[in-house]
């Protein structure tokens, strides 16, 4: 049996809010935004509409997973691309989020909150897949 340290337990409370944090946005884009209107938003932006859809997947899915601590590292990794998106979407708004078009700082914060993700690991309470654990040793 491992002994759970207090670094384990704040990578736990890291990830499982930041997990649900990108669940909400991801679920708020189906249902409220719907797809349609999130990939309309994409476009009229000048994305790809293509990028709506892989950012609602990795919000819901990387969500999932984080609370779920699989593979917390590479998640957390494969979500700072997209948060840095969402940084350069809201940059013209200026810096409060709670300001019309929302500003840039939660985003950006949210991209060190994955990084500080991605050292600590998944700590206390994740899931262990042996088999991803295996092909990606100390990043699973």
């Amino acid at each position: 049996m491992t002994t759970q340290t207090s670094s384990d337990y704040a990578a736990l409370a890291l990830r499982v809010s930041s997990g649900a944090l990108f669940l909400a946005h991801g679920w708020l884009k189906v249902s409220v935004f719907t797809i349609a209107g999130t990939v309309g938003y994409f476009e009229s932006l000048g994305l790809p509409g293509l990028f709506a859809y892989l950012t609602i997947f990795a919000e819901i899915a990387g969500g999932l997973a984080l609370i779920l601590g699989i593979g917390t590292r590479l998640v957390a990794l494969a979500l700072i691309p997209v948060l840095l998106g969402a940084t350069w979407v809201h940059g013209g708004n200026g810096w409060l989020f709670s300001g019309e078009g929302g500003g840039w700082e939660f985003p950006l914060f949210w991209v060190i909150v994955q990084a500080a993700i991605v050292l600590l690991g998944g700590g206390a309470l994740a899931v262990r897949v042996p088999a991803l654990q295996k092909s990606l040793g100390h990043f699973a």
